[in-house]
């Protein structure tokens, strides 16, 4: 298992320098190309997850904003925060932080474009809409980019629905391991067994059961947990413009921590941020293309402030409670326990089994979160009804073999997949971002005029892909435009 895990590691030191090139400069584009969106809208985010969606069909009420935001939420917002953060900070040093809150306010603009495109090419499904990379690629691409697309539906499948279910799974057991101080074989695996079947109730229902889950457990979970970084923040006020200081101080080489120098900061930073917030990855499209708004940029704005809320306040909450209890850099610590140890120091033992309980919640939203990205690319390769059970099936099964397996080997594994995942998508995006660009400049010319915008198709003909637009052709009530510039659906 060592050898594994030292081989695949050795991978990702060197290709992670490429992403981390990559990443950034397409952030930089995107962020130029629309006059940093993701800061000047920041706003109209707030207003838009607030809009209600409209039939989808006979008495099916599509997917709505706040829905879609919650489905991509619930990936985001898991193990990533609380371990993920951890094991930045323990190998990286508090430098890692500046680097993930700087990925998280550059790649704001990425995940606007994504979402953005991931609406507009999106597809009818029975009970909502589906879309994202795969459908993005072919539609607006074209077919003969079919062979890419094919490669990216099957690479969020195994990263999704296997890779990164086995991660939080993983992360459960390692939280109550840590809150009981039993890390048995036999707990695990009866863990790992109760994880699985209650996956199954969940995933065997679609997308409309998963939203309906995913609203409840991730608001609740986040906010009593940022509710807990409140609380060490209260009690350490004093210590805080320090540990600003130390972050910055560390993030730019002017100080260093023992085993932990610049460059290791921005290279655990960047990945630890891109595995939480998930900007570029091509993922949260597939959550943004389900929910039922007026115009695309809608999605592409709320899916950007998910990104803030993910890395800026869900991270954030972590680092402080880990750097206000002064750690130990470079030693390589497991992430939850460190949390959990971090937390119980602050304000006392109770502290680690509230963080095995918010855990195990949001580890298991995003299980569902994570298993809709392979529900939604599915169909595009096979719509087969058998061939999505099975699916389901393998992913209960990786999520037994994650509660039981290997953390260095897994979030390894993790950086691998997500590192292949983001290279497809950037492929993608970069060519159709000019198509992004112009439906934001047709939201920007109707909110100048006082309006709530409303897209149809032929608004813009002249974009890439116009004839295989399918959803925004007046089908849909919210894409419907009245006499005094609103939407049907909305005024209903």
């Amino acid at each position: 298992m060592e050898s594994a895990t030292s081989a695949v590691t050795a991978w990702n030191d060197k290709y992670w320098l490429f992403m981390i090139a990559l990443l950034v400069a397409t952030g930089l584009y995107f962020c130029a190309r629309t006059i940093l969106v993701q800061i000047r809208y920041l706003p109209e985010m707030v207003r838009a997850i607030t809009e209600m969606p409209s039939d989808i069909s006979e008495g099916v009420k599509g997917i709505s904003s706040f829905k879609a935001f919650t489905i991509s939420a619930a990936s985001r917002v898991g193990t990533g925060n609380v371990a993920g953060v951890a094991v930045a900070i323990s190998t990286g040093g508090p430098g890692a932080v500046f680097w993930m809150w700087l990925l998280a306010i550059i790649g704001g603009a990425t995940s606007f474009v994504e979402s953005t495109l991931a609406q507009l090419y999106k597809v009818k499904d029975k009970d909502s809409y589906r879309g994202g990379p795969a459908y993005y690629i072919t539609r607006g691409l074209g077919e003969k980019w079919r062979w890419l697309a094919i490669l990216f539906a099957l690479a969020i499948t195994v990263t999704y629905g296997f890779v990164f279910n086995a991660v939080q799974s993983n992360s459960i057991t390692a939280a109550v391991a840590e809150s009981t101080g039993n890390d048995s074989l036999s707990m695990k695996t009866i863990i790992g067994l109760v994880l699985a079947a209650a996956t199954g109730l969940i995933i065997f229902g679609g997308v409309q059961r998963i939203s309906k889950v995913t609203q409840v457990i991730v608001p609740v979970m986040a906010i009593a947990y940022i509710l807990l970084g409140i609380i060490v923040l209260a009690i350490n006020w004093r210590e805080v413009p320090s540990m600003l200081a130390l972050i910055v101080e560390h993030a730019l080489g002017i100080r260093e921590i023992a085993g932990a120098a610049v460059g290791t900061a921005i290279m655990q930073g960047v990945r630890r941020g891109l595995f939480s917030n998930e900007a570029g990855m091509g993922s949260t499209p597939n959550a943004a293309a389900t929910s039922s708004v007026s115009h695309p940029c809608k999605q592409g704005l709320i899916q950007t402030l998910g990104v803030y809320f993910d890395t800026i306040i869900v991270c954030t909450v972590t680092a402080v409670i880990i750097l206000l209890s002064n750690p130990e850099y470079g030693t390589g610590a497991e992430g939850t326990a460190l949390t959990q140890a971090a937390l119980a120091a602050q304000i006392g033992g109770w502290a680690i089994h509230a963080i095995t309980v918010i855990i195990f919640f949001l580890a298991f939203s995003s299980i569902v979160g994570n298993y809709y990205y392979a529900e939604a690319n599915i169909p595009f390769l096979n719509d087969s009804k058998a061939l999505l059970n099975g699916v389901r099936a393998l992913i209960m099964l990786c999520v037994l073999g994650g509660a039981i397996g290997s953390v260095p080997l897994v979030w390894a594994l993790a950086d691998v997949f997500s590192a292949l995942m983001a290279t497809i998508n950037i492929a993608a995006i970069l060519p159709l971002g000019g198509v992004a660009v112009a439906l934001l400049g047709n939201y920007a010319a109707q909110k100048s005029k006082g309006l709530n915008p409303v897209y149809h198709r032929d608004d813009i003909p002249g974009i890439r892909g116009h004839e295989n637009i399918e959803c925004w052709d007046g089908s849909d009530p919210m894409t419907v435009r009245t006499d005094d510039g609103g939407s049907a659906a909305v005024q209903k």
